[in-house]
């Protein structure tokens, strides 16, 4: 029988299971990391935003990953703690289209952030001379509102393609609510959804991807042929953002391989914390990462702390 997509008014989340009393415990494992995901990156968002000596291109750019962080997680853990704790897992079909924005917004973002910060490293390195002419106040403004205006264009046209499609079901077998989950209800014809979603995906990573790849090939080739100076300035700002980069390409494909592929040989509990891995581990330990390598943001948090 076809149910139209008006008649959908809630879907049910299938990978839940009942824990009994343990699903307080996962509960408190949960809001423990949130709580340190929000201060964290809310703590070096202030630190930035507080401080002059850090209004600098490689700060701000920051500063857009740390806001893009709580806005990621914002966007899944409370939602994810009612639904550990409630007894039925379902969620209304304007909440659930809301949160699939909310993640795929933060995914896209978190990618062209990098990818910016990566042509940042790549001008500082290769021209320091003319680092301070080029990457202007302006420049800076530019790419920041570009790296949430783009997805944020895409995420809308995508939504506007799939409220309306025509749904055979309402069970969605993931913890939160995911854009393929929706299509794979379908009952009518989504060449067009995966159309635009093949091209918006492809355009967005191969773009990055390959920025990332030009200014890196660069930053090696100073390395090798400048002093020792510059390859050990190359090692302390771009370390951080390597394993930045490792941790969403980690996450990145352990979400692709739950959405893309079966995976119900494994346990649910892993299956679980795959999925999670995309919007818990980048906004837990990018907070670390950039606060204990970069020496400014480190003196200042040390001495802001150590006041309160």
């Amino acid at each position: 029988m076809m149910i139209n997509s008006t008649q959908v008014s809630y879907f049910t989340l299938g990978a839940y299971v009942d824990t009994g009393g343990f699903k307080y415990l996962w509960f408190m494992i949960l809001m423990c990391i949130y709580v340190v995901i929000v201060c964290s990156n809310l703590l070096l968002i202030v630190v930035i935003c507080m401080n002059r000596s850090l209004h600098e291109p490689m700060y701000l750019f920051l500063c857009s990953l740390f806001v893009n962080e709580l806005f990621g997680s914002t966007g899944l853990f409370p939602f994810l703690l009612v639904q550990i704790l409630s007894d039925i897992h379902t969620v209304s079909a304007p909440l659930c289209f809301l949160q699939i924005f909310c993640v795929k917004l933060y995914a896209a973002v978190e990618l062209l952030n990098l990818s910016v910060m990566s042509y940042d490293r790549y001008l500082s390195i290769c021209y320091p001379l003319h680092y301070n002419t080029r990457m202007t106040y302006y420049t800076i403004a530019t790419l920041i509102a570009l790296t949430w205006l783009y997805p944020c264009v895409l995420m809308v046209v995508l939504l506007s393609l799939t409220a309306p499609l025509q749904l055979c079901g309402n069970i969605i077998y993931k913890v939160y609510c995911d854009t393929h989950s929706v299509e794979k209800l379908s009952c009518s014809d989504t060449h067009v959804i995966n159309l635009f979603g093949l091209v918006a995906t492809f355009s967005t990573i191969s773009g990055s991807l390959l920025l990332i790849f030009y200014t890196y090939m660069k930053i090696l080739v100073v390395c090798f042929s400048g002093s020792k100076q510059t390859r050990q300035k190359a090692v302390n700002t771009c370390s951080p953002h390597l394993a930045s980069l490792l941790n969403f390409s980690v996450g990145a494909c352990f979400e692709v391989s739950q959405s893309r592929f079966n995976m119900n040989s494994l346990p649910n509990v892993l299956r679980i914390f795959l999925s999670l891995y995309f919007f818990t581990c980048p906004p837990l330990f990018n907070p670390v990462l950039y606060g204990l390598n970069l020496s400014k943001i480190h003196v200042i948090c040390k001495s802001l702390i150590s006041n309160i």
